[in-house]
């Protein structure tokens, strides 16, 4: 019996060593991937003297890159980050009611209105950081 349980466990170890190798692969690959991929993000945006907040690029339209990018952080700060906290407090009143653990929905909650809240703060900090200076 020992000889077969000591078998397994070198069988879980080999499984695992192949597992580990393949995790290692797919994340060489993937910061190779955003390591090629960081140049052309960075020169596609052309914001000029001025701020662009809550609107796409000067000169784009939210059909380009920089514009729909834009847009989508736009989206997820103050729409979708703000719905996602109203319905995890739902979840957390539910929890709570119910006598299960709550805590995890209540940490979703404000983590999601931190995310919000803090696109909102850079948002403000880029309309406001010209007069400093």
């Amino acid at each position: 019996m020992l000889i077969l349980f000591r078998q397994s466990r070198a069988a879980i170890a080999r499984r695992l060593g192949r597992f580990s190798q393949q995790l290692m692969f797919l994340l060489t690959i993937s910061f190779v991937g955003a390591a090629c991929l960081a140049p052309a993000g960075v020169m596609a945006q052309n914001l000029g003297t001025t701020p662009a907040v809550g609107q796409a690029v000067q000169g784009q339209t939210a059909s380009q890159p920089e514009g729909a990018f834009l847009n989508v952080v736009n989206w997820i700060g103050n729409v979708i980050c703000p719905v996602g906290a109203g319905l995890a407090v739902v979840g957390t009143i539910i929890m709570w009611r119910s006598g299960r653990s709550w805590l995890p929905a209540a940490a979703t909650a404000g983590g999601l209105l931190a995310v919000s809240g803090i696109t909102r703060l850079i948002e403000y900090f880029i309309q406001n950081g010209q007069a400093v200076g």
